[in-house]
This record gives C-alpha cells, structure tokens and sequence, in this order.
C-alpha cells in the first residue's frame, strides 16, 4: 500500500473531513420548519450563534427546537480550540468541530432530537470547559457515540503492533526465498516465490506512511521516476516484478533481490523498537482499501504479474485485522458494525472467486459486469469504513 507524497491528508484533517460527511448523512431527513427563536433564514435550518471561550462556553443557545440546527461556532478566546456538542451525562458525542482559530467563526450542523445537550469547549492549551445544558423534550436525534481516547487505544495498537511483527518475520522468510530463487538462476521457481511474498508485505498493510520511508524501497512504483520502470532508484517488490515478467536475466535481478530482503529485514529490526502512535489505528482500517481502490482496482499497480486482485484480498485481511483489535471499541460506537461485517464478507467471497488454486485471475481478463461488482463492493467498504477512523479519532476528555 502506498500513501505519501504533498497530497496526503493529515489524520486530524481527515478525520474532520469524515466526521463532516457523518454529520451530513446524519441530517438528510427533513428539515425543521420556518420560524426560528435564533433567527434562522426561513427556508433553511435554525442557525444559532454559540460562543467558545473558556469563560462562555456554549453561551448564545438557550432556546432549543427538535430537527436540523446550524450552530455558528464564533471563538471569542486568544487561542485555537475544539469544539463538541455532547449528552452531558453519557458524554456521547453528537458532532465536533476543530482548530477554531482565534475570532473565528466555524458552521456545525446536526440534528437534534429529544435528550439533553451541552458544548464542550477544549482550548489549545487549558482544561476543557462544559457549558449549560440545554433539554428538548422532543424529536429523533442524530448518531452519537462515546468519545475515544488515546488510552482507549493503546491495548489494540500494542496487539496490531505484535501481529505486525509476525507478519514481517514471515515477510523476511518469504522474500529470503525468493532471492535463493533468484539467486541460483531459476526464474520459474522465482515468479512462484514472488507472489506470496509480495501478499505476505501487502497484508500488513502498509498505508498512512505506517512504514515510513523504507516502504518506498520495499514496495515503490516507479511514479515520477524519470526512467520510469527503467530507473536505478526503482526498487522493491515491483522492480524485480517488472523483471521478472519482462524477460531480465537473473544476474540482474540478484542485487534488486538482495535490496529488498535487506530492506525488509530492516524494517523487522526497526519495527521490534518502533511504538505505533494508536492515534493512527482507526486511520488504517478505511485507508487501505481506500488505497486498494485507488491502486490495484485500476491496475496502476500490475508490472506484469497480473496480481491485482490477489493484493486487493490481501489488504482486505489487513482491514480484518485492524478492525479484530478495535472490535471492542467499536461493538458500541458502531452503529452499522453489522452492516460491515457483512460488507468485508461480500467482498472477500467475490475476490476468493477469482482465484483458481494458486492462479489468480488479471484485472483486464474481468468482464464488464465482474469488474462493476468488485468496484461496487470495495467502494462500499470504504464508504463503510470512513467511521471508523472518525469514531476512533482520539480525543481530549479533560
């Protein structure tokens, strides 16, 4: 899985945008009707003005009406801050708003219905404030869920970070016999060796820059090489790939060969001493079928081997076993965890439809229709995914 590059989405900004969409779905029902006690357009939602300062917290909203409401978030305070409206008893979050820079004005919609709410105001660098509660006797409200916090996080980011190691201890074995392979001349046994091993790294999954930089010498493509395939600093899986299914000779696969196992290696030695930031977890289980889609769906990926689909169902294990560790987190949070579990096993029995023993079929021998079903299951998983990272996006409690 690769994701680098200026382009990439902090976690933070990512989280924010999805939790943007959440709160979008959420309100789709429809809208309150005209009058408004804050104010509000007549053919729009009420908008209600709500102060964030660690004296004034949630001040402006004191008269509530069930459905649709814009609260414009205005910081009034000298330092950034987040921003949570919450059931001030179970602390359920109900929608966020973050980096409210100083005199800013932020827009955060929701709907509201019957139960009590506050603002919770959590400055930069201060202690979080609650503001008044306000009750409505009324109504349906949105999705809610407990806030998450970085200790919730630690034991699932300590198991994944174990499972981890044990898949690059296998990942060294597989790509240690794959250069023997290549090694002692023998191409046929080193295309054999190339795959599981390739699916071996791929499993791990390998997205949000979790490896850092080795993971370009691991498993780069040759985008923005000036040579392109043909470029010295290609390297990895997919350099001795492209040979492989080429024509190139083994002596000029061996140092290719030789790289990677060292850089593999290296990455089990580093990742023995590495601490996982847990912040990240909830990230990994949407970005790497979300990378799934954007590389190996379109084959942008394939330097020969026609391996696509098989690294799509090897990252799909990977989501499972990101999603295994934070099951108890999201058991209750989740409210369409059901409907991902069912989702993950749609997907996973199309792709396992495309393997034929140890054949897997190519991306371009799909019809049509094959190809419409698995863009459409795997699209779904990632629109199914996206709450999860916003669910288990950590944040501030004090």
């Amino acid at each position: 899985m690769r994701v680098s590059g200026p382009g990439v989405r902090s976690p933070r900004t990512w989280a924010a945008a999805a939790l943007s969409l959440a709160v979008g779905l959420a309100c789709l029902p429809a809208l309150v009707h005209a009058f408004d006690e804050a104010g509000a357009a007549p053919d729009g939602p009420p908008r209600t003005t709500v102060e964030v300062s660690p004296g004034r917290c949630g001040r402006g909203w004191d008269r509530a009406v069930p459905g649709t409401q814009v609260f414009e978030l205005h910081n009034t305070s000298g330092g950034a801050a987040e921003v949570y409206l919450e059931d001030p008893g179970s602390r359920a979050v109900y929608a966020e708003a973050e980096g409210i820079g100083p005199g800013a004005t932020r827009s955060l919609t929701v709907r509201l219905g019957k139960g009590a709410y506050a603002f919770r105001c959590v400055p930069e660098d201060a202690d979080a404030v609650t503001g008044p509660t306000v009750r409505i006797g009324r109504g349906r409200a949105g999705p809610a869920a407990a806030a998450v916090t970085e200790h919730d996080l630690i034991p699932p980011a300590i198991a994944y970070q174990k499972w981890v190691a044990q898949g690059l201890d296998e990942v060294v074995r597989l790509t240690g016999r794959l250069r023997a392979a290549v090694d002692r001349g023998d191409l046929a046994g080193a295309r054999a060796a190339w795959l599981p091993a390739h699916l071996g790294y791929e499993r791990l999954g390998a997205a949000y820059d979790a490896f850092g930089a080795v993971d370009a010498r691991i498993n780069g493509t040759d985008a923005g090489l000036p040579a392109g395939a043909r470029d010295p600093s290609f390297a990895g899986f997919h350099r001795i790939e492209y040979g492989l299914w080429h024509g190139a000779s083994a002596p000029s696969l061996r140092a290719p060969a030789a790289a990677l196992t060292g850089a593999v290696t290296a990455l089990r030695d580093e990742w023995s001493r590495t601490r996982m930031d847990p912040a990240q977890l909830g990230l990994r289980a949407h970005e790497i079928l979300e990378n799934t889609v954007q590389f190996e769906l379109t084959g942008r990926t394939d330097y020969g081997s026609g391996s696509n689909l098989a690294t799509a169902r090897a990252n799909l294990d990977g989501t499972r076993a990101v999603l295994s560790r934070l099951r108890p987190l999201l058991a209750t949070r989740h409210a369409d965890l059901p409907g991902l579990d069912r989702g993950l096993r749609r997907a996973g029995a199309l792709l396992d439809g495309f393997r034929h023993g140890d054949r897997w079929d190519a991306l371009d021998s799909l019809s049509r229709a094959q190809r419409e079903r698995t863009d459409a299951a795997l699209g779904d998983l990632v629109e199914r995914l996206a709450p999860v990272a916003t669910l288990c996006d950590p944040r501030r409690t004090a």
